[in-house]
């Protein structure tokens, strides 16, 4: 049924969701219940024990939000750079934009202006 609207999701830390599922496994209780009872959903409860009987506490480890982000960035903002990390991050915005011309196209604009120009004159009718 999912969480009712307006609500916030609730961030459990590893350990205490660790906690949950030993204290599961020594009740006598079903997954729905003893999932609702402790405010989760049955099915969430029951991805945690599975990753947890096969990963153990490293498995529980929220992933998300845990991306690289957006390497050039670093270009603009980041104080803290190397001359070595920009100049390889430099390197690496060179690299893409020769592939990209290899393919054909360039970009043009940037964020939600963003649009892909093709540098082929071929008519595609």
């Amino acid at each position: 049924m999912g969480r009712p609207k307006g609500t916030k999701n609730v961030m459990r830390t590893p350990e205490e969701k660790e906690t949950l599922i030993k204290d599961y496994y020594k009740s006598d209780l079903s997954y729905k219940y003893y999932a609702e009872t402790h405010g989760v959903s049955d099915k969430l409860f029951r991805k945690w024990a599975k990753i947890y009987l096969s990963d153990g506490l490293k498995g529980l480890k929220s992933q998300t939000g845990k991306g690289p982000g957006n390497l050039f960035a670093a270009l603009h903002t980041s104080k803290k750079l190397t001359e070595m990390d920009r100049l390889r991050l430099e390197n690496m915005r060179k690299d893409i934009v020769i592939a990209r011309l290899k393919k054909g196209y360039f970009v043009k604009g940037a964020g939600s202006k963003k649009e892909y120009v093709s540098i082929k004159k071929k008519n595609t009718k």
